[in-house]
């Protein structure tokens, strides 16, 4: 606010610029200021005047521009507020972060177009030597984190998959699901799988399929252990690929037995027209005859199998269908009375699988790691009916409330348990872990595979750097879902590590990997 009113600058200007000598003293006297604020006025009268009169924009014109920067500077602001920082190092883990995820380079390159502009986002060759660098890197770090792991993985599910017709050696952990070997081979024989189980010495046992190289590659190594007095590594064929077989086998010949009725069922109405129109039907009834001899002769076929399967399928499982554990005693015994059921060429396959011992190596491991954790056979028997009744337990309906002895029985063997021992819940968590972590198929190392066919449709070529960065981002990413949510693979295997975020680890100095 102005001390002095204009009227008094302009009178002051006019003193000091066309006034006489003494005027500026009496104008001074006047407006009740000092003869320098008269000479500052009519410096400031005189600049405003020329300012005015010298072509450049009026003081209105400043006043409305000055407005305009004021909006657009809040516009500014505001955007500011949303915008998320994006630097090169970002930009970098980004890359990373999204090839190891399984990004197609095509997708990032689109990704970062939408943040950074077309112009400014990095070229494919730059995102290239980003992602070729940090998987030297990641097997560097997966060096020293492998032999922190080789003292954990006990257990192995082992398999191949093929990339562009190279196959992929496959180790999937699968209590912790701990992807420990994903290596790109020549080939897949015995002596590739040998040199790759030879880096696991802990390895106690391992699921496979049938494979030859692979089970060469077992073969030898438990003939080196033999040789030299060490561990036995135990070998069990994986369940999941003689199910499978097996229901291809049945959905195949319940196809077969379909075509056969119908083409019965068109040889009855030829004859049901024939008799109709007056003709001699004796020609299209015997067709019709000897179709549904063949019809009715399939699915009896059929049936006998579908039973035999039944039977030889109950001998695979960690229960007996009366709720008893299971042994390789009745198993073998049920198989044996199951083969002679499953005829045909057809079912060689699962017949092969199923006369291998390899196949009952999961129960053999069973009953010693449940005697382990508990050498009291009648105390054990009643801990292992309690692990089984309690899954056995009928789930609430919505409908009204559950009846029947099935929600209370294992509250009943919880009080056999108690007589038997005080103390039996710790012995109970010891057999409950036995029976949770059995293994009969390689479910994992199938689940493995699955994303490694994902990532492969996305990529033109997995090369053993990219594949290593892809283990490392697995092992480091947090289960999100089911009973290992909230934690990664190596945490779930014990691997002791400062953090296990990915960009983490994939930058963590030596020293700290291991």
């Amino acid at each position: 606010m102005l001390k002095i009113p204009i009227a008094a600058w302009i009178a002051n200007a006019a003193a000091c610029l066309t006034g006489t000598y003494g005027d500026v003293t009496r104008q001074a006297e006047a407006a009740e200021c000092s003869r320098q604020t008269v000479y500052d006025h009519a410096q400031k009268v005189q600049a405003a005047v020329a300012a005015e009169h010298s072509g450049g924009p009026t003081h209105a014109e400043l006043i409305q521009e000055n407005e305009h920067l004021r909006q657009e500077n809040a516009r500014l602001w505001d955007w500011l507020a949303q915008t998320i920082e994006f630097p090169a190092s970002k930009e970098h883990e980004f890359t990373v972060t999204a090839t190891a995820m399984g990004l197609s380079l095509n997708q990032v390159l689109t990704l970062l177009a939408l943040i950074l502009g077309t112009h400014a986002r990095p070229s494919r060759s730059t995102i290239q030597r980003r992602i070729q660098a940090a998987g030297q890197k990641a097997a560097c770090v997966l060096k020293h984190l492998d032999r922190q792991c080789r003292t954990l993985v006990l257990v192995g599910c082992l398999d191949e998959i093929f990339f562009h017709r190279r196959p992929i050696l496959v180790g999937v952990e699968p209590t912790s699901m701990v992807w420990f070997l994903g290596q790109k081979a020549d080939d897949r024989q015995g002596a590739t799988w040998f040199k790759a189980l030879n880096e696991w010495p802990a390895l106690q046992y391992v699921v496979a399929d049938a494979g030859t190289g692979l089970q060469a590659g077992i073969n030898r190594v438990q003939q080196q252990r033999r040789e030299g007095r060490l561990a036995l590594l135990e070998n069990g064929w994986d369940v999941f690929h003689t199910t499978q077989e097996a229901r291809r086998v049945l959905r195949l010949s319940w196809s077969r037995v379909e075509r056969l009725w119908e083409q019965a069922e068109v040889a009855t109405r030829q004859v049901a027209q024939a008799q109709q129109q007056g003709r001699d039907a004796r020609c299209v009834a015997a067709a019709a005859r000897s179709a549904w001899t063949k019809a009715e002769a399939a699915f009896a076929r059929c049936e006998r199998s579908e039973a035999g399967w039944r039977i030889a399928h109950a001998a695979l499982q960690v229960f007996r269908p009366d709720g008893q554990l299971n042994d390789r005693c009745w198993a073998a015994q049920q198989i044996a009375s199951a083969l002679p059921k499953l005829l045909g060429r057809e079912w060689s396959k699962v017949c092969g699988f199923l006369r291998a011992p390899e196949t009952l190596t999961f129960l053999d491991r069973l009953h010693r790691q449940l005697r382990e954790a508990q050498p009291d056979e009648e105390r054990l028997g009643a801990l292992v009916r309690l692990w089984w009744l309690r899954r056995q337990r009928p789930r609430g309906s919505p409908s009204g409330p559950t009846a029947g002895s099935g929600h209370v029985a294992h509250l009943v063997q919880m009080v056999v348990c108690h007589h038997g021992d005080a103390n039996w819940q710790e012995s109970y968590r010891r057999v409950a872990r036995v029976l949770r972590q059995t293994v009969r198929a390689s479910s994992a190392v199938e689940c493995m595979n699955s994303v490694l066919r994902m990532h492969q449709a996305r990529h033109r070529t997995v090369s053993q750097g990219l594949l290593d960065l892809k283990r490392l981002y697995w092992n480091c990413r947090v289960f999100r879902e089911g009973k290992r949510r909230g934690c990664c693979p190596y945490q779930h295997l014990g691997v002791k590590l400062p953090s296990y975020d990915f960009w983490s680890v994939l930058h963590m100095a030596r020293g700290e990997a291991t």
